[in-house]
């Protein structure tokens, strides 16, 4: 189910800023939107509402269908959310669970064959719904969103070895004996929004094991997490058996969600690791294999520097790239 990434006076000010917060909470700053957005449309999506993977032979998958949302709303342009939002639901959704069907594949007789989830993708869904809801003042969003959160909860979230854990997908990742996560799709601002929708009993739980998860997926003498890490008993979390054990192309993504939503301790291994290399003036390597230290010999996508940048709190002015997944990084590290 991986997609292939190639290459690619402290009272009042607390009151302040905690006031501040909750009204950042409540809108999205569109900040380089007006540039940014008009060519990711152009570029990755199509009349139909798509969202094109042009980096994967032009699949498109509900990973970006769900960012594709998130970014139009942060641009304000309800007609491409609409169109995508009409195109997920017609072509992804599937009709037995509030979930999404993870790929679609236009040059396959049937183009959604794998009816398998991808949980980010829900997660992402649903989170650019709820705030669209409150954005546009539509009700139908909160409905659905709703229905997706409650599906999620019922069958992605699961109690293993004493701890809440987030399944990657319905199919494939939990075993009695074993349970295989992805530390990246656990979208922190995402859960945030969901628990103060629905609660802290629902999602208080899911969100404090992932914390203390995260924390300890630190591996290697640079205290990486990987891309997928397995979980085989209450003090057994190590790199997924069934994966090379990298920090790449989808663990870059996990410094994002959580500064985005304040948890900045628990990336800071990965912040300093990313530091040491701009301090030496040396390309950052796509990816590093956390047990050899065997590094690619190619660096970050455009995408993953600007990820890199936005850890460091640096300034990025690189053009939008021609690949999707790097494009969408890079819209991301400036809409969250």
């Amino acid at each position: 189910m991986a997609v292939d990434r190639r290459t690619f006076a402290l009272g009042s000010l607390a009151a302040l800023t905690g006031s501040c917060a909750r009204a950042g909470e409540r809108r999205l700053a569109r900040g380089d939107s007006d540039l940014m957005w008009p060519q990711f449309k152009a570029r990755f999506l199509d009349p139909t509402g798509r969202v094109v993977d042009n980096g994967n032979g032009g699949i498109s998958h509900s990973e970006g269908q769900g960012y594709g949302l998130w970014l139009a709303l942060w641009a304000d342009d309800r007609n491409a959310f609409d169109a995508m939002l009409r195109w997920t639901e017609a072509t992804l959704a599937r009709k037995d669970i509030a979930l999404y069907s993870w790929r679609y594949d236009p040059r396959q007789p049937d183009p959604v064959a794998d009816r398998n989830n991808a949980t980010d993708g829900d997660i992402f869904i649903a989170w650019a719904l709820a705030r669209a809801a409150e954005t546009w003042r539509e009700p139908a969003y909160a409905r659905r969103s709703e229905e997706i959160r409650a599906a999620i909860l019922a069958h992605l979230v699961v109690e293993r070895f004493g701890r809440n854990v987030l399944l990657p997908g319905l199919d494939g990742f939990s075993s009695p004996n074993l349970v295989t996560v992805n530390p990246s799709y656990i979208i922190w601002p995402a859960l945030d929004r969901f628990r103060s929708l629905d609660g802290s009993s629902l999602w208080g739980p899911l969100i404090a094991d992932s914390e203390h998860l995260l924390s300890a997926a630190r591996f290697g003498p640079r205290q990486l997490p990987t891309d997928w890490v397995d979980i085989a008993g209450a003090n057994s979390i190590v790199p997924a058996a069934s994966k090379p054990p990298r920090f790449g192309f989808d663990a870059i993504r996990i410094p994002l969600y959580a500064l985005a939503s304040g948890r900045q301790p628990l990336v800071s291994p990965i912040i300093d690791y990313w530091r040491d290399y701009r301090r030496r003036g040396s390309v950052i390597p796509a990816w590093i294999d956390i047990r050899s230290g065997e590094e690619a010999d190619y660096g970050l996508s455009p995408g993953g520097i600007a990820l890199a940048d936005r850890s460091l709190g640096l300034k990025n002015r690189q053009p939008l790239a021609n690949d999707y997944y790097a494009a969408a990084l890079q819209m991301l590290a400036k809409s969250l």
